[in-house]
């Protein structure tokens, strides 16, 4: 394992000496885990769209004595919407900090994505944005890691709401730690030009390859920092490097009530379109050929990714396979991808 990072650091151009910083026991497997959280679940559902305040609630372990006192919240934008998801994402804020021998030891405040929807359809759309976190970090360890959950949902009375399938997501502190760099603090937009071409490269080619238009790595809401659906890295003043999240609005998730941002004129989240900028074009190419490198991996991924049922992974599967014919060679990637690139 420690011999497949560092050749992962090397590739990314890392120094090896992040081997040091390991990720956090929570991240550092990828075996599927059960929690249970009890706590005013119905109550913080119904009024998602008007109230991110936190309630207590409590989080245990399933097969362990582990059990946390934690601050519960809705959180996000679009999918704390009545119209688009019936149960919102949640934010999980551990009162106090966990023994140094828990499965959360280190973890102050999680981000848990949730099944949006009851219907056990909803609980594919679940998996493959899961699914999309796990193909980012092939790419490269500059990358949200994810750990799936079993989610027992319980009232305090101890009524069971609801058990779904879920997944936290690693905090941005602990993917700059693995990476030996630092969250870049910047404002509302940056220039093309400050960006790590080899990064933004990788992350233009992975939102293309995943058919994801719902981010940008240079700009994001008035007021709220840069970028939309991004984050930013750092090291001792180095160019930015991008690190991509909520994949929900991708085709390869494929949910029903994701749609093109306007901008683009096109009916279908599945339709591609690039958004990397033309100053990156070589260092795209250079990425491309460590996509059709993986391309073993990533289809592997694909099939051994429990909770898919047949008709879902084909269809992922396919999709994927329609990247790869597109940037099969240099001369298919520049003429079908790179020549639309962003000025």
């Amino acid at each position: 394992m420690r011999r497949s990072i560092a050749m992962l650091l090397a590739a990314a151009g890392l120094p090896t000496a992040v081997l040091a910083q390991q990720a956090t026991p929570l991240f550092a497997s990828e075996a599927p885990i059960q929690i249970t959280i009890r706590g005013p679940i119905n109550s913080i559902a119904r009024s998602s769209e008007r109230s991110t305040a936190a309630q207590p609630a409590t989080m245990l372990l399933a097969g362990t004595d582990e059990s946390y006192a934690i601050q519960l919240s809705p959180r996000g934008i679009s999918r704390r919407r009545k119209e688009v998801c019936q149960f919102p994402p949640l934010r999980v804020d551990l009162t106090a900090p966990p023994a140094a021998t828990s499965l959360f030891a280190g973890q102050r405040r999680l981000k848990l994505v949730t099944h949006c929807r009851s219907s056990q359809g909803f609980q594919q759309h679940t998996m493959l944005e899961y699914l999309s976190y796990r193909l980012f970090n092939l790419v490269t360890p500059m990358s949200f890691r994810a750990r799936l959950a079993t989610v027992n949902y319980l009232e305090p009375d101890g009524r069971i709401v609801t058990t779904r399938t879920g997944f936290f997501i690693e905090d941005i502190d602990d993917v700059a730690g693995r990476n030996g760099s630092s969250r870049a603090r910047v404002g509302d937009r940056i220039a093309s030009a400050q960006l790590d071409p080899k990064q933004a490269a990788r992350v233009a080619l992975f939102q293309y390859m995943i058919g994801n238009l719902d981010w940008s790595m240079r700009a994001g809401p008035q007021g709220a920092g840069c970028c939309h659906n991004s984050r930013l890295l750092t090291r001792a003043g180095s160019a930015f490097m991008p690190v991509p999240y909520d994949f929900d609005h991708s085709g390869l998730v494929d949910a029903p009530y994701a749609t093109p941002p306007e901008i683009f004129r096109i009916n279908s989240v599945r339709t591609r379109v690039y958004q990397g900028y033309c100053r990156h074009n070589d260092a795209a190419l250079a990425a491309a050929v460590e996509f059709r490198s993986l391309r073993p991996a990533i289809e592997g991924e694909v099939a051994r990714l429990p909770g898919l049922d047949d008709r879902t992974r084909r269809k992922a599967q396919a999709y994927l396979a329609g990247f790869f014919a597109e940037v099969a060679t240099d001369q298919t990637l520049q003429s079908r991808v790179l020549k639309k690139c962003m000025g």
